[in-house]
């Protein structure tokens, strides 16, 4: 049997030339919540934390607002959870109208089992063009438990 140990470290996923969005200097971000130590910029810029949190339980939700229309090629996500035992589900959608109407990308739902399942990377490749903006809308528990949302990375080229 021929076989191959390969890396699933989701930070090395992406060829190293990958033209990702510099989403601080192109868009806006609108969220319902943000826990103090862990805002919105730690999930979005590579580097400066351990990712986004949301303030309160319950479902979150983040838009990123382009101040031009982009194309959008790939959409990297990823989840963390080392706490508490979950189902969460997820649904990235965008649109072409600045926020009028709602194109669904994928609706995803995914268990973590602490402490064996605790991460969950995603790496969709899209072809959207005109994109006005993007909704990340987060369930962290969709039995209704507290558990509170977060993104450790939100990436798009």
């Amino acid at each position: 049997m021929r076989k191959q140990i390969i890396n699933q470290n989701p930070q090395n996923v992406s060829p190293v030339d990958e033209r990702w969005l510099d989403l601080q200097r192109l868009a806006q971000v609108e969220l319902t919540s943000e826990e103090a130590a862990h805002p919105i910029e730690a999930a979005l810029i590579p580097g400066i934390g351990s990712g986004w949190r949301a303030a309160q339980a319950g479902e979150q939700t983040i838009h990123l607002l382009f101040d031009e229309l982009q194309s959008v090629r790939r959409i990297q996500l990823l989840f963390h959870e080392d706490q508490q035992a979950r189902t969460q589900e997820f649904v990235l959608r965008w649109s072409p109208d600045a926020g009028q109407s709602y194109r669904e990308i994928v609706r995803q739902q995914y268990n973590f089992s602490p402490p064996g399942m605790t991460r969950e990377f995603e790496d969709y490749t899209v072809d959207l063009v005109g994109v006005t903006a993007l909704e990340l809308r987060i369930v962290p528990d969709i039995s209704g438990g507290d558990a509170r949302a977060s993104v450790a990375q939100l990436r798009i080229a």
